[in-house]
């Protein structure tokens, strides 16, 4: 049962995700990878780590995509519109992704480590405790640097949105 449920989160992960990708209407690939992100934490909870899961649709589905949504719906972006096919950028295409899966093939096939049964982890206390200490440990510059970024995209979002007053 539990590889069939990952089976269904998987496909409607990725399926979703290849939507954001297809879908023209910019409105549309934001929902769309709403609902990728919570096929992912779906996921996430069906490897016991439910503090991942959780923060995945509180974040990522949450904040961010309403980030998203108000950003596109701000800037007034449109569908796009149809364009002609390129026969020759799309057999490119085909051939560059053909040769990308035979690659990830080979690879996969000869990677003897993947097969085998991964052992439990040591159970020292909540997730949240241990991402927390994994967080503002080994990766507290990171965390610095990231939120530094944030701050200077929403900056330059409002700058950029701003109407010019004559």
């Amino acid at each position: 049962m539990e590889q069939l449920a990952f089976y269904i989160f998987s496909a409607i992960m990725l399926g979703f995700a290849a939507s954001v990708v297809v879908n023209r209407n910019p409105v549309t690939s934001a929902l769309s990878l709403v609902v990728s992100f919570v096929g992912l934490a779906a996921l996430f909870v069906m490897l016991n780590a439910y503090f991942i899961g959780i923060i995945q649709v509180l974040v990522y589905a949450g904040a961010v995509m309403v980030l998203f949504l108000f950003i596109i719906m701000l800037m007034d972006i449109k569908a796009e519109k149809r364009r002609e096919l390129n026969l020759v950028a799309f057999g490119g295409g085909i051939a560059v992704t053909l040769g990308f899966v035979a690659q990830l093939a080979t690879v996969l096939s000869k990677f003897t480590p993947g097969r085998a049964k991964m052992s439990p982890l040591a159970n020292e206390g909540s997730d949240v405790k241990l991402v927390g200490h994994e967080l503002f440990t080994n990766y507290n510059f990171h965390l610095q640097v990231i939120g530094v970024l944030l701050l200077v995209s929403t900056i330059g979002v409002v700058v950029l949105s701003r109407r010019a007053t004559k």
